[in-house]
This record gives C-alpha cells, structure tokens and sequence, in this order.
C-alpha cells in the first residue's frame, strides 16, 4: 500500500476520522490479510499487551511514550468497533461506542449535567456507586461488576475497597503494619514474593484463593441485618475473614 492509497475524507476531517477511516480499509476486502482474519477473541493479548504499555509510559513520565501508547489502545478501541460494525449480531461501530460512553458519562455526573449538588470529589466518589446502581438495577452486591479476571492484586484492592463503602471493613481493621509510604510498602511486597517464590509457592494464585473466600464471606454478609454492623479485622482473623 502507497500513500496514495490512504482514504483522504474530506478537508475538515479529523485525525481521528482518519485514524476510523485507515483500520475500515485494513480490515475491508483488498485490505491487509491479518487484519481482516482477527476477532474480538484474538485481538484481547494485544489490548492487554498496549495497555500494560500505556501503564508503563504513564509511570516513566516519558510524554512521548504516552502520546504513542495512548494511540496504540486507542487503535484496539477503534479496532474492536470496526469489527462489531461487521459481525452479525452486534452491528455497532465507534460513533455508537462514543454515544454510550456519553451518555453513560452525562447520567453519572448529574452535578455537572443536572441539578444534584456535590461540591467535592469526595462527595462524589460517594454518590458514584449510587448513580451506577441506578443504571443497572439488576446488580445485587456490591461485588457485583468487578472483572475477576483482573491481575490478584488489583483485585484484592477492588474488592476491599467496595467492602470499605458499604462498611464491612473499617479503617481500624488493617493489619497494623508500619507502613507510611509506597517507598515501604514496595520492598515488603516484594520480600512476600520472594519467600514465597523459595518455599515453591504462587503468590498470585495464593491471594486470588484467599479473595475467593473473601468475596463469599462479603456476599453472605450482605444478606444479614442491614442494621448489623460488620468489620474485618485483618490481625484477629489471621487471615482476610468476616465475622459471623
């Protein structure tokens, strides 16, 4: 393919409508071969792969780093898009991507959009799971909505962080640990890894293990009084547990 190949749009179009423009043609008839032969399924290393990417230019501060893996997951958005425009039964393409996205963005900042008064970004890291709620009714717990997919670490600060917002796990329920920095807490981290990686032990199936049973105990507190007041308390338990 010759640069006279690139589709031109018209005067006013954007580098985005372009970038639309290049992946339809990639993956249209004539187009490249790999392209056209990939699925959704296929493609999901690569948007793990860039994303981790982005992750890493973020942390190193490189602003040139962050332009280009900031394009290379945009290119999986569009990617993924193209394809659904494409495939029998889902029939979407990015303009209805962005519409959803809008739309989802204006129903969940009613202070901004609407008439609701949250004037600091803690009142509205409160409010957000309500307007969440409000839009999938179907969602019975708190736990409902986060991908168990996710690396075991992340995890267990998702899952512990929405047992701290309906008050199953207070504060005070830390494992008392002097810990005041992330400068600290790196090298005790990896000091976990590392004895465990010399007893022959997986850390991260080991902690995804222990969430499993966490998010059972959440569940199964969840259906208690709603009146009773349930705490984790990491040093009594011995390991993550609640109270019965």
């Amino acid at each position: 393919m010759t640069s006279s190949d690139l589709p031109t749009g018209t005067a006013s179009a954007s580098g985005l409508d372009e970038l639309v423009r290049v992946v339809a043609l990639l993956r249209a008839p004539g187009g490249c071969p790999w392209d056209a032969e990939q699925t959704h399924e296929s493609l999901v290393q690569y948007l793990t792969e860039e994303t981790h990417e982005l992750i890493e230019a973020i942390e190193s501060g490189s602003r040139d780093e962050m332009l280009e893996e900031l394009g290379d997951v945009l290119y999986q958005v569009i990617f993924h898009a193209d394809l659904a425009a494409h495939t029998d039964g889902e029939g979407f393409d990015i303009h209805d991507v962005a519409a959803h996205m809008t739309a989802k963005m204006v129903g969940r900042h009613p202070h901004v959009f609407g008439d609701v008064n949250l004037e600091t970004a803690d009142d509205v890291a409160r409010a957000w799971d309500d307007f969440k709620a409000a839009e999938k009714p179907s969602r019975t717990s708190v736990l409902d909505g986060i991908p168990q997919g996710m690396p075991a670490l992340a995890l267990a600060d998702k899952v512990l962080g929405r047992a701290q917002k309906i008050g199953l796990l207070g504060a005070e329920a830390a494992f008392p640990l002097p810990i005041e920095s992330e400068d600290q807490l790196g090298p005790l981290l990896l000091a976990i890894v590392s004895a465990a990686k010399s007893r022959g032990l997986d850390s991260e199936r080991a902690l995804r293990t222990a969430l499993r049973g966490l998010q059972d105990e959440i569940r199964e507190a969840e259906t208690t009084d709603a009146d009773t007041t349930v705490a984790v308390d990491l040093a009594d338990a011995g390991i993550i547990g609640l109270p019965r």
